[in-house]
């Protein structure tokens, strides 16, 4: 499966938009992304073929990865990453343009052109890692790629420095979601594409570059390598919408660049909904499975208004009056950048933000079922944490009091 063939499954779903007419990539081609979830295939923008929003709705997400959206979650969170790789042959390369790719300025204050759905496969030993990396154009074959410090990118490029080696990279743009998705994801050492072939149905082909990265099948590969060079990189908008600062970041060095016939670039609107889904989904399952630990989960969601990271619904069956509040500590401690958890009974519907304010108005006491816990851990993307990194964290258990149910029956005409 490609993201070719994905899109043009979501067509016969109806969820793509095609713009034909010309889009410039600087600022029009986001800000129409903007304005909706569906899928947006233009034919110009800045005269080639181009996709945003390929994965900014949960159901175009949970049908990438094979699953229905309501249990999208219990699907990942019985993930066993055994896919199998199965080896193609070399992709042919030929010299790095960059200017033949139309990479997108998205607001007015970004520091440069940005690539933002370039996944960066890098290599060390036989151990390979995927993960997105932001990446500002700095030259015609250069970029500076923000690599957070201790993530596996940044700790396999340090180590090769040290080793007095450059870090062997392919950075892999338009693929089939499940493999972004599965490169989101925080899997065992090296599991990415094993997870992104188990989600695609055991098996999935794969690419060898000649500084021998493997990649998966994609509209776009640019094969380099990661080395001593730094260069200044931002401002960048991150999934908050506010800006991040400028840092001084590594610089990538594009050796080979290897293309599909008139190729499909994809872009992912920085803050946009797209972005929220790929950062917060991959956390769903881990707090799914925490919440598991101490009582009976239903689902998990990370809220499109939370930033798709910051606020979480956990909807679970409560057996015992404290469920709610353990709940609430194991959602935190699955997920350290959260900020606020919301806990509803299974009458209430995770995914209906006015279902949930429901369960606030009518089942919640603030002397009662509120946790405020200061001080402690919070995301570096919120603009509230203070300077040391600490933030203030508040659970909310909006759930029925056990012995009490009668009071909190809702009328249905289906019951």
């Amino acid at each position: 499966m490609t993201m070719r063939r994905f899109i043009e499954e979501m067509r016969e779903r109806g969820l793509v938009d095609e713009i034909v007419e010309p889009v410039s990539t600087r600022f029009e081609a986001a800000q129409m992304a903007a304005k909706t979830d569906r899928i947006l295939l233009f034919r110009d923008c800045g005269g080639k073929p181009a996709v945003m929003n390929l994965t900014a709705g949960r159901p175009a997400l949970a049908a990438a990865l094979g699953a229905e959206e309501k249990d999208l979650v219990k699907r990942l969170a019985d993930a066993s990453y055994s896919g199998r790789l199965n080896l193609m042959g070399t992709l042919e390369m030929h010299p790095v343009d960059l200017s033949e790719i139309p990479i997108m300025t998205f607001f007015p204050k970004d520091g440069g052109p940005y690539i933002t759905a370039g996944i960066v496969f890098s290599r060390s030993g036989e151990v390979e890692n995927a993960s997105i990396h932001r990446m500002m154009v700095v030259g015609n074959d250069r970029v500076a790629a923000r690599l957070v410090e201790g993530r596996h990118t940044d700790v396999m490029h340090r180590e090769a420095l040290a080793a007095g080696v450059r870090l062997p990279i392919a950075v892999v743009i338009g693929t089939h979601p499940a493999v972004t998705f599965a490169s989101c994801t925080r899997v065992p050492e090296g599991k990415e594409l094993a997870f992104a072939a188990e989600l695609m149905g055991g098996e999935l082909p794969v690419w060898e570059c000649a500084n021998g990265v493997l990649v998966p099948d994609a509209e776009i590969v640019l094969e380099g390598y990661i080395g001593t060079e730094r260069a200044e990189e931002g401002p960048f908008v991150d999934i908050t919408g506010t800006y991040d600062f400028e840092r001084i970041q590594p610089v990538i060095e594009f050796t080979g660049m290897h293309t599909k016939p008139d190729p499909i670039y994809h872009s992912i609107l920085p803050g946009g909904n797209e972005h929220k889904l790929l950062m917060g989904v991959p956390y769903e399952p881990r707090i799914y499975k925490a919440v598991a630990g101490v009582t009976s989960v239903r689902n998990v969601v990370l809220t499109t208004g939370g930033c798709g990271y910051l606020h979480a619904v956990v909807q679970i069956r409560k057996n015992t009056q404290g469920d709610g509040k353990n709940a609430i500590m194991a959602a935190f401690a699955a997920h350290t950048s959260l900020k606020h958890v919301v806990v509803v009974d299974e009458d209430i519907n995770p995914f209906d933000m006015g279902d949930v304010e429901y369960a606030i108005a009518t089942r919640v006491r603030g002397d009662r079922d509120l946790m405020v816990i200061a001080g402690v851990r919070g995301s570096s993307l919120d603009p509230c944490r203070e300077g040391d990194g600490t933030n203030v964290k508040i659970g909310v258990d909006a759930t029925m009091v056990l012995g009490e149910e009668e009071k909190f029956v809702r009328a249905r005409w289906d019951a």
